[in-house]
Protein backbone atom coordinates (compact mmCIF):
# COMPACT_ATOMS: atom_id res chain seq x y z
CA UNK A 1 0.00 0.00 0.00
CA UNK A 2 1.61 3.53 -0.67
CA UNK A 3 1.93 5.79 2.08
CA UNK A 4 0.93 9.28 2.04
CA UNK A 5 3.70 11.74 2.73
CA UNK A 6 2.94 13.59 5.92
CA UNK A 7 4.30 16.84 4.47
CA UNK A 8 1.46 16.30 1.50
CA UNK A 9 -1.37 15.28 4.11
CA UNK A 10 -0.81 18.26 6.36
CA UNK A 11 -1.50 20.90 3.74
CA UNK A 12 -4.69 18.60 2.64
CA UNK A 13 -5.90 18.61 5.63
CA UNK A 14 -5.84 22.59 6.34
CA UNK A 15 -7.50 22.87 3.31
CA UNK A 16 -10.31 20.75 4.20
CA UNK A 17 -10.72 22.11 7.35
CA UNK A 18 -11.06 25.82 5.95
CA UNK A 19 -13.42 24.41 3.29
CA UNK A 20 -15.53 22.66 5.73
CA UNK A 21 -15.69 25.94 7.55
CA UNK A 22 -16.97 27.97 4.30
CA UNK A 23 -19.26 25.35 3.88
CA UNK A 24 -20.90 25.67 7.56
CA UNK A 25 -21.01 29.31 7.05
CA UNK A 26 -22.43 29.15 3.60
CA UNK A 27 -24.79 26.17 5.48
CA UNK A 28 -25.96 28.32 8.46
CA UNK A 29 -27.70 31.29 6.34
CA UNK A 30 -25.74 34.17 7.78
CA UNK A 31 -25.79 37.22 5.62
CA UNK A 32 -22.80 37.98 3.57
CA UNK A 33 -22.06 41.64 1.81
CA UNK A 34 -20.67 42.17 -1.26
CA UNK A 35 -16.76 41.89 -0.26
CA UNK A 36 -17.58 38.19 1.53
CA UNK A 37 -17.64 38.99 4.58
CA UNK A 38 -20.32 37.28 7.16
CA UNK A 39 -22.50 38.77 9.95
CA UNK A 40 -24.30 37.20 12.76
CA UNK A 41 -27.42 38.30 13.65
CA UNK A 42 -29.94 39.38 16.75
CA UNK A 43 -33.68 39.71 16.66
CA UNK A 44 -35.01 42.25 18.52
CA UNK A 45 -38.97 43.02 18.81
CA UNK A 46 -40.07 42.03 14.87
CA UNK A 47 -36.97 42.88 13.09
CA UNK A 48 -33.76 41.41 12.83
CA UNK A 49 -30.57 43.50 12.81
CA UNK A 50 -26.86 42.43 11.82
CA UNK A 51 -25.03 42.22 14.75
CA UNK A 52 -22.14 44.20 13.58
CA UNK A 53 -21.88 47.29 11.44
CA UNK A 54 -21.49 46.86 7.83
CA UNK A 55 -18.08 47.05 6.67
CA UNK A 56 -18.33 46.31 2.82
CA UNK A 57 -16.31 47.99 -0.10
CA UNK A 58 -18.46 46.37 -2.61
CA UNK A 59 -22.32 46.49 -3.16
CA UNK A 60 -23.79 43.39 -3.10
CA UNK A 61 -23.77 42.81 -7.54
CA UNK A 62 -19.92 42.97 -6.61
CA UNK A 63 -19.24 46.79 -8.07
CA UNK A 64 -16.80 48.80 -6.19
CA UNK A 65 -17.88 51.37 -4.12
CA UNK A 66 -15.38 54.20 -4.17
CA UNK A 67 -12.77 54.92 -1.56
CA UNK A 68 -11.83 58.65 -0.65
CA UNK A 69 -9.60 59.38 1.59
CA UNK A 70 -8.58 63.02 0.87
CA UNK A 71 -10.59 65.74 2.99
CA UNK A 72 -10.74 68.58 0.34
CA UNK A 73 -12.87 65.51 -1.67
CA UNK A 74 -14.90 64.01 0.52
CA UNK A 75 -17.34 66.94 -0.26
CA UNK A 76 -17.62 67.18 -3.35
CA UNK A 77 -17.51 63.36 -4.26
CA UNK A 78 -21.11 63.08 -6.12
CA UNK A 79 -20.43 59.18 -5.86
CA UNK A 80 -21.73 57.11 -3.38
CA UNK A 81 -18.49 56.59 -1.13
CA UNK A 82 -16.83 55.17 1.53
CA UNK A 83 -14.01 55.82 3.93
CA UNK A 84 -12.70 53.95 7.22
CA UNK A 85 -12.04 56.38 10.52
CA UNK A 86 -8.86 58.68 10.18
CA UNK A 87 -8.09 56.70 7.04
CA UNK A 88 -6.77 53.82 8.97
CA UNK A 89 -8.22 50.70 7.83
CA UNK A 90 -7.27 48.48 10.94
CA UNK A 91 -10.19 49.92 12.51
CA UNK A 92 -12.59 47.96 9.45
CA UNK A 93 -13.49 44.74 11.98
CA UNK A 94 -14.10 46.73 15.08
CA UNK A 95 -16.44 49.65 13.86
CA UNK A 96 -17.06 48.74 9.98
CA UNK A 97 -16.54 51.31 6.88
CA UNK A 98 -18.54 54.74 7.37
CA UNK A 99 -20.46 55.80 4.17
CA UNK A 100 -21.90 58.77 2.88
CA UNK A 101 -25.65 58.79 2.57
CA UNK A 102 -25.55 58.43 -1.43
CA UNK A 103 -23.83 55.09 -1.12
CA UNK A 104 -26.25 54.40 1.97
CA UNK A 105 -29.51 54.64 0.57
CA UNK A 106 -28.74 52.27 -1.75
CA UNK A 107 -30.83 49.03 -1.88
CA UNK A 108 -27.46 47.12 -2.72
CA UNK A 109 -25.76 48.61 -0.04
CA UNK A 110 -26.63 45.39 2.18
CA UNK A 111 -26.53 41.67 1.69
CA UNK A 112 -28.91 40.75 -0.60
CA UNK A 113 -32.79 40.54 1.63
CA UNK A 114 -31.21 43.18 4.03
CA UNK A 115 -30.99 46.98 4.14
CA UNK A 116 -30.48 50.12 5.53
CA UNK A 117 -33.55 50.98 8.03
CA UNK A 118 -35.67 53.85 7.49
CA UNK A 119 -36.40 56.30 10.38
CA UNK A 120 -39.55 54.23 10.95
CA UNK A 121 -37.95 51.24 11.49
CA UNK A 122 -35.44 52.74 13.68
CA UNK A 123 -38.32 53.95 15.42
CA UNK A 124 -40.07 50.44 15.72
CA UNK A 125 -37.18 48.89 17.51
CA UNK A 126 -36.24 52.31 19.87
CA UNK A 127 -40.37 52.23 20.61
CA UNK A 128 -40.45 48.23 21.33
CA UNK A 129 -37.09 48.91 23.79
CA UNK A 130 -39.05 51.84 25.69
CA UNK A 131 -38.07 54.70 24.16
CA UNK A 132 -35.60 57.05 23.37
CA UNK A 133 -34.74 58.33 26.84
CA UNK A 134 -33.59 54.00 27.81
CA UNK A 135 -33.32 52.29 24.51
CA UNK A 136 -29.75 53.16 23.39
CA UNK A 137 -28.49 51.43 26.42
CA UNK A 138 -30.26 48.68 25.74
CA UNK A 139 -28.02 48.39 22.30
CA UNK A 140 -24.51 49.79 23.34
CA UNK A 141 -21.71 47.01 24.19
CA UNK A 142 -20.94 47.43 28.02
CA UNK A 143 -17.71 47.99 29.26
CA UNK A 144 -15.09 51.05 28.56
CA UNK A 145 -12.87 48.81 25.97
CA UNK A 146 -14.12 50.67 23.02
CA UNK A 147 -16.37 53.05 24.61
CA UNK A 148 -14.72 56.68 26.60
CA UNK A 149 -16.99 56.53 29.29
CA UNK A 150 -20.46 54.39 29.09
CA UNK A 151 -23.40 55.43 31.43
CA UNK A 152 -26.10 53.23 31.09
CA UNK A 153 -25.64 50.43 28.78
CA UNK A 154 -26.65 46.77 29.15
CA UNK A 155 -26.38 45.43 25.99
CA UNK A 156 -29.59 43.27 26.81
CA UNK A 157 -30.52 43.03 23.04
CA UNK A 158 -27.22 41.98 21.86
CA UNK A 159 -26.88 44.61 19.01
CA UNK A 160 -23.63 45.87 20.89
CA UNK A 161 -23.77 49.17 19.48
CA UNK A 162 -20.24 50.59 19.52
CA UNK A 163 -18.50 54.45 19.30
CA UNK A 164 -17.21 54.40 15.72
CA UNK A 165 -17.54 58.03 15.08
CA UNK A 166 -18.44 59.71 12.03
CA UNK A 167 -16.74 61.70 9.11
CA UNK A 168 -18.03 65.41 8.77
CA UNK A 169 -19.20 66.74 5.22
CA UNK A 170 -16.07 68.93 5.46
CA UNK A 171 -13.88 65.83 5.27
CA UNK A 172 -12.84 65.36 9.35
CA UNK A 173 -13.02 62.73 11.71
CA UNK A 174 -14.60 62.90 14.91
CA UNK A 175 -16.60 61.57 17.80
CA UNK A 176 -14.44 57.98 18.07
CA UNK A 177 -15.19 56.40 21.86
CA UNK A 178 -18.28 59.01 22.73
CA UNK A 179 -20.77 58.28 19.58
CA UNK A 180 -22.07 55.49 17.64
CA UNK A 181 -23.68 57.06 14.61
CA UNK A 182 -25.81 55.28 11.92
CA UNK A 183 -27.80 56.43 8.64
CA UNK A 184 -31.19 55.91 7.94
CA UNK A 185 -32.58 55.68 4.18
CA UNK A 186 -35.27 58.35 4.99
CA UNK A 187 -34.03 61.40 3.58
CA UNK A 188 -35.10 65.08 4.84
CA UNK A 189 -35.77 68.56 3.37
CA UNK A 190 -33.02 69.77 0.53
CA UNK A 191 -29.64 67.92 1.18
CA UNK A 192 -30.47 66.33 4.47
CA UNK A 193 -31.40 62.87 5.44
CA UNK A 194 -32.05 61.05 8.63
CA UNK A 195 -29.28 59.84 11.12
CA UNK A 196 -29.52 57.95 14.82
CA UNK A 197 -27.02 58.59 17.26
CA UNK A 198 -26.52 56.64 20.55
CA UNK A 199 -23.67 58.63 23.51
CA UNK A 200 -21.27 57.87 26.07
CA UNK A 201 -22.79 59.88 28.50
CA UNK A 202 -26.30 57.88 28.88
CA UNK A 203 -28.73 55.54 27.96
CA UNK A 204 -30.50 57.72 25.36
CA UNK A 205 -30.64 57.90 21.61
CA UNK A 206 -31.38 60.34 19.40
CA UNK A 207 -32.19 60.82 15.53
CA UNK A 208 -31.56 63.98 13.90
CA UNK A 209 -30.98 65.23 10.26
CA UNK A 210 -27.50 66.24 9.21
CA UNK A 211 -26.26 66.80 5.49
CA UNK A 212 -25.74 64.07 3.22
CA UNK A 213 -22.09 64.50 2.48
CA UNK A 214 -21.42 63.26 6.10
CA UNK A 215 -20.49 59.87 6.81
CA UNK A 216 -21.60 57.50 9.06
CA UNK A 217 -22.29 53.47 10.20
CA UNK A 218 -24.64 51.38 8.75
CA UNK A 219 -26.41 48.66 10.85
CA UNK A 220 -28.17 46.56 8.03
CA UNK A 221 -31.92 45.09 8.83
CA UNK A 222 -33.77 42.13 7.25
CA UNK A 223 -36.61 42.51 4.48
CA UNK A 224 -39.38 41.61 5.72
CA UNK A 225 -40.02 38.25 7.06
Amino acid sequence: MKKISPLIFVPLLILGTLGLTSCEKKASGLPVDGDGNYYDTVVIGTQVWLKGNLKTTKFNSGAPIHLETDPSKWYPVSLPAYCWYDNNEGLKDTYGALYNWRAARLGTLCPKGWHTPTIEEWTTMINYLGGEEVAGGKLKETGTTHWISNEGATNETGFTALPGGGREWNGTYDLIGLHGTWWTSTPSYDDNAWKVNVYAGGPEIGSVIFPTEAGYSVRCVKDNW
